[in-house]
């Protein structure tokens, strides 16, 4: 039996599907839905599904670098922010790696560029078994500045 992944308030993660090595994230369990920061958002068909490109600056406060991502849409969801706005958002499902986590979520698209992080991990992409340490930070490795280092 494995151990319960623990994880900081805020940790790295990967999507690799996104051609994303490392996006710091914050783990919010008020929230139920994950988010990723989502720049000039374009809706497209491509083989009669629904498919959106977008892109995305992995990094907080800046611009550089740039990602363009292209992912099917799994559905589109009313999600209501902290301050009590809903939006119409487009969900993808990608893969994330967190630490031992690997695991397919999915993932709301929106404007995060006036937030500190570029990613919310919401609490239904989370293991039932994880547990989430509100003071500590980067369990899975790294540190603020930088992410792990496996070698």
């Amino acid at each position: 039996m494995s151990s319960p992944l623990e994880l900081g308030w805020r940790e790295w993660l990967t999507l690799p599907a996104l051609d994303v090595q490392w996006l710091k994230a914050k783990i919010d369990t008020g929230a139920r839905t994950s988010a990723l920061n989502a720049q000039e958002i374009t809706l497209f068909q491509r083989d009669q599904t629904d498919w959106v490109r977008f892109k995305l600056h992995p990094v907080q406060e800046q611009e550089t670098p740039q990602i363009v991502c292209e992912a099917p849409v799994v559905e589109f969801r009313h999600v209501t922010d902290s301050g009590g706005n809903t939006e119409k958002r487009p969900v993808i499902r990608t893969q994330i790696i967190l630490g031992s986590l690997q695991s397919a979520v999915d993932i709301t698209l929106t404007d995060r560029s006036k937030m500190k992080f570029r990613m919310l991990l919401g609490r239904t992409a989370l293991p039932t078994s994880a547990t989430v340490l509100p003071r500590r930070s980067f369990l899975q490795g790294g540190d603020r500045h930088n992410p792990p280092r496996f070698s």
